[in-house]
């Protein structure tokens, strides 16, 4: 008997080339689209306005989605997010011996 191996175990999903983070950006992005189309189309804004908006913001989410995808990769992207929130420096203003005096404790519980 012949048994076929998965070969994806381990790996991160993929879509048409999209891959992990993209993947969730791409179909959360569709989703709102859809939703904000049905939502102007809902509120009375002509069918073919309606029509031209739906086509033109997919596909540049479609674009970004897949430009963002090509230049970060996998997990390019979330490393990009963390970079930016990281500091570029610290600053400390404690004078060196404050660093490494103890502080007493209050024991009678008035400052």
């Amino acid at each position: 008997m012949d048994y076929e191996l998965n070969k994806g175990i381990g790996e991160s999903a993929e879509f048409k080339g999209l891959k992990a983070q993209y993947l969730f950006i791409f179909a959360g992005g569709l989703l709102a689209l859809f939703v904000l189309f049905v939502i102007l189309y809902m509120a009375g804004i002509g069918q073919w306005l309606c029509i031209a908006f739906g086509v033109t913001s997919t596909s540049v989410l479609v674009w970004l989605t897949f430009y963002l995808n090509g230049k970060f990769g996998e997990h390019g992207l979330m490393k990009l997010l963390a970079k930016k929130q990281h500091p570029r420096y610290l600053i400390n203003r404690i004078s060196p011996r404050k660093l490494f005096t103890i502080k007493k404790k209050n024991v009678c519980g008035t400052h």
